[in-house]
């Protein structure tokens, strides 16, 4: 699919769109507003719709050994900036953004838009603070290039996002990852992986540090391919991973475990292609799906499967995993 964003703890995200931020882009305008906590998620899926390659929320953190401030007012709001290429007029794009979130959001009435304009410096490299090494499962590592550290009887996954999505400590990423691992701790783990959305490459090299034969990592976002195949040379699978920029539609062959960490909207418009690609006996993970929207990907997908999906949540995203029959 694919616009991805970066995954850090204040961001709210839809997995479908792997949104990045260009290196060949020198500035963006960044559109703020603060908006009634309930209509979060309503906000940041128009924004990104309307073109927004990241969104981030501000939200208080509470540190447990700290008192908070008595003089600190709280409210029930958040502070959410999102993130356009310095394209055309910002006057008319906040006017736009403007008029679509006033029409398409209940409880959004005449909202107050903020813009400035930014270098990509300001801001893509300042989230790194928040990608630590992530445990999953009993086999699993994901650490960030730039941190050392030992995990014996682990397999290490070793990953630069750089401008693409993909951590592993986004629910939608993690369902996945977990999906992967829990199937090597079984003794069944993953031969041939097709992970659609790419981002960082993240799911498919994880499979490969697990055992995979091969994988097939595809994306339509030019930045992401590259991002996976720098990071499948990092993690030494450059020769069993295939980073493409081809559709769904022209990948061949079949898969013991197709992903696809994508919008709810996304996994169903590519439903047909995706279950084409799933071999007999393998698995179909569909992960990036806002918990409410479940039931509208059944819809689509439970008529193709002979038994109805596993489903696991993490905070307000589901992962749905569907299984083929022999």
């Amino acid at each position: 699919m694919s616009r991805n964003f970066i995954e850090i703890p204040l961001f709210i995200a839809f997995p479908g769109l792997i949104c990045y931020i260009s290196e060949m882009i020198e500035k963006w305008y960044e559109i703020s507003c603060v908006i009634p906590v309930p209509i979060t998620d309503a906000v940041c899926e128009v924004m990104v719709l309307m073109g927004s390659t990241g969104v981030i929320v501000d939200e208080r953190k509470l540190d447990t050994f700290v008192a908070p401030d008595p003089d600190e007012v709280y409210t029930d709001t958040y502070t959410i900036k999102a993130f356009f290429t310095a394209q055309g007029s910002p006057a008319a794009l906040v006017q736009e953004l403007h008029d679509r979130l006033d029409a398409e959001v209940p409880g959004m009435d005449s909202p107050r838009l903020a813009w400035r304009e930014i270098g990509a410096q300001d801001w893509a490299e300042g989230w790194k603070q928040y990608f630590n090494a992530v445990q999953i499962g009993k086999s699993l590592v994901v650490k960030p290039s730039w941190e050392e550290g030992e995990f014996p009887g682990r397999a290490v996954v070793t990953l630069d996002p750089g401008m693409a999505f993909g951590t592993g400590t986004h629910g939608t990423t993690r369902l996945c990852l977990e999906f992967i691992t829990a199937r090597h701790d079984a003794g069944a783990g993953v031969h041939r992986i097709l992970d659609v959305g790419t981002g960082s490459g993240i799911l498919a090299i994880a499979a490969l540090a697990l055992g995979a034969e091969n994988a097939v990592a595809c994306d339509i976002d030019p930045v992401a391919v590259e991002t996976a195949s720098a990071n499948a040379t990092i993690n030494a699978c450059e020769d069993r991973i295939e980073a493409t920029l081809d559709p769904v539609e022209d990948i061949r062959g079949s898969f013991d475990l197709v992903v696809a960490n994508i919008l709810a909207e996304e996994n169903v418009r590519l439903a047909s292609e995706l279950c084409a690609r799933v071999a007999p006996g393998g698995y179909l993970v569909l992960s990036g799906i806002l918990a409410e929207k479940v039931d509208y990907v059944m819809q689509t997908f439970n008529p193709r499967f002979a038994t109805p999906p596993e489903i696991h949540y993490a905070a307000e995203w589901a992962c749905i995993e569907y299984r083929r029959e022999s």
